[in-house]
C-alpha cells in the first residue's frame, strides 16, 4: 500500500519521509490533493526503462512503411487466429 503524508508533515521530517520512500514510494499530497511522489533512484531507474516512445506515422520513412504493409506473420501465429475473431 503505497505511503501518503501532506507537504506539511513531509517538510517538517524530511528526513524520516525520505527514508521511509527508500523503500515504498511517498505520495504527498497537497491541500488533500496528491500532487508529488517521492520515490527512490532504484524505483525511478526502473520505471525509466519502462519508458517507451510513441511514434506516429509521419516518424517512419516510406520504406519504413512499405517493409510493415509488406510484412507476413509467420505459419505459428496462425494458432492465434481464434482469438481475432
Amino acid at each position: 500500500m503505497t505511503q501518503s503524508a501532506s507537504s506539511v508533515e513531509v517538510s517538517k521530517a524530511f528526513g524520516r519521509f525520505s527514508r521511509q520512500a527508500l523503500q515504498e514510494p511517498l505520495t504527498i499530497t497537497h491541500h488533500g490533493v496528491a500532487s508529488l511522489v517521492l520515490l527512490s533512484h532504484a524505483e525511478f531507474q526502473r520505471l525509466k526503462r519502462r519508458d517507451r516512445q510513441v511514434l506516429g506515422l509521419a516518424d517512419f520513412t516510406d520504406e519504413d512503411r512499405a517493409a510493415v504493409a509488406a510484412a507476413r506473420a509467420p505459419k505459428e501465429a496462425s494458432a492465434f487466429d481464434d482469438e481475432v475473431h
